[in-house]
């Protein structure tokens, strides 16, 4: 019963989907536009990671300045506190645009890096194919 009694209070909430999930996470940090985290990249405002599988990198280009840092990584090589962060990682107060292909894992990544304390954590808005859509810089 008291294993039955802890899964219950860490799943309070019930099953949801991944809809609802996205808008859940969403709700707890504001998103950015491309010329948004474009500016803040490159006034040293916020560090830009691109979360894209290498397949992806590969065929789309990558944005100049990203820091590539592959989706099942993110947190250990982010975490300020963790023994494998990159030099990058400097405090919880670190901005960080997550960057995925279009948007939706980014999303959840963020979230992740919320729950490490990187309270600035953001994610960018269609992804990498906003980013290209924008006209913003993209190297092969």
């Amino acid at each position: 019963m008291s294993g039955e009694r802890s899964r219950q209070s860490v799943d309070h909430a019930g099953p949801v989907g991944i809809d609802e999930l996205l808008e859940r996470v969403r709700a707890g940090y504001a998103r950015v536009e491309a010329g948004e985290a474009y500016e803040a990249a490159r006034a040293g405002e916020a560090l830009l990671v691109d979360i894209r599988y290498a397949a992806l990198r590969q065929r789309d280009g990558l944005i100049p300045g990203a820091l590539v840092v592959e989706r099942n990584e993110l947190e250990w090589r982010l975490d300020p506190q963790g023994s494998h962060r990159l030099p990058e990682a400097t405090g919880h107060d670190l901005r960080v645009v997550v960057i995925c292909d279009e948007g939706y894992a980014s999303s959840l990544a963020a979230a992740s890096l919320h729950r490490l304390g990187l309270h600035r954590a953001t994610d960018l808005v269609g992804g990498f194919q906003a980013w290209r859509a924008a006209g913003l810089p993209v190297t092969p």
